[in-house]
């Protein structure tokens, strides 16, 4: 059984520069770490691993830097690590990005189960996993929140709805997107680090695709463009008021009541 594992690089800071041309993430010398919830899909993998003897293989797309997040992996117990680097790749939106690692997983291998997290903490649209396996022609679930166990054609797991949970079986070759907490994610080996040390991290570039068209990748491939982005604003300004509770109450709901800020959110 193979099995791949999406994950991502991003900003381990809320201090991240942004490109005033292009409206992307500056991305290059960024204090950086693994999708948090990346991390739950790494566990997924890792324990059908230790249950059904699955080999395991980490895609991740960005600059040179994204190998620490292979090598953490790495840590952990994963067997194969491929990263998409590319300045053509630059500035994708989701749509550009799904499609890029979709080539990705084309020129690694043919996998039983691709498996994602939720969502990333830099994006947070939570789409990546959906159209990728459109790319790939492949069934797919999200919200997965439980493993009912894997046999020869498929994997039965339960789906965490709105204002239900659903149990589905989904068919090899297929995907899916996990929820935090499905399984509590383990610390990376310090053992594993030294035996992997010297592992081959394999960097994959658009002339490693099949699809060659630099149309379709990077900014030059995303139907959808960045208007503006901008950090968000510090405020270190706050009141003390002293009172009884009545009084207090009800200059709080004034002060909530006349405030157009909080008006605008509503």
């Amino acid at each position: 059984m193979k099995i791949a594992v999406c994950i991502k690089q991003v900003p381990g800071t809320a201090q991240v520069e942004i490109d005033p041309v292009t409206g992307v993430l500056k991305r290059d010398g960024v204090e950086s770490k693994m999708n948090p919830y990346d991390l739950y899909a790494l566990e997924t993998a890792l324990r059908f691993k230790q249950e059904y003897g699955a080999e395991l293989t980490v895609i991740t797309m960005g600059p040179p830097q994204a190998q620490a997040v292979i090598r953490e992996a790495f840590m952990m117990g994963v067997d194969h690590g491929f990263l998409l680097s590319d300045r053509r790749f630059g500035g994708a939106d989701v749509l550009a990005t799904s499609y890029t690692i979709s080539q990705g997983l084309r020129a690694t291998g043919d996998f039983d189960l691709i498996i994602c997290g939720k969502q990333t903490t830099d994006g947070d649209t939570a789409q990546v996993g959906s159209e990728l396996a459109e790319f790939l022609d492949i069934p797919h679930v999200t919200s997965v929140c439980k493993v009912h166990g894997i046999d020869t054609d498929g994997i039965t797991v339960d789906l965490d709805l709105p204002l239900h949970i659903q149990t589905a079986k989904v068919k090899f070759p297929c995907l899916i997107t996990v929820e935090k907490g499905i399984f509590e994610p383990r610390l990376p080996s310090y053992k594993l680090k030294l035996a992997t040390a010297d592992r081959e991290i394999k960097v994959l570039t658009l002339d490693d695709l099949t699809d060659k068209d630099p149309a379709h990748y990077g900014l030059n491939g995303s139907p959808t463009q960045v208007k503006r982005i901008f950090p968000p604003e510090h405020s270190t300004t706050r009141e003390m008021w002293d009172g009884e509770n009545d009084e207090l109450s009800s200059r709080l709901f004034r002060f909530l009541n006349d405030n157009k800020y909080l008006q605008q959110l509503r």
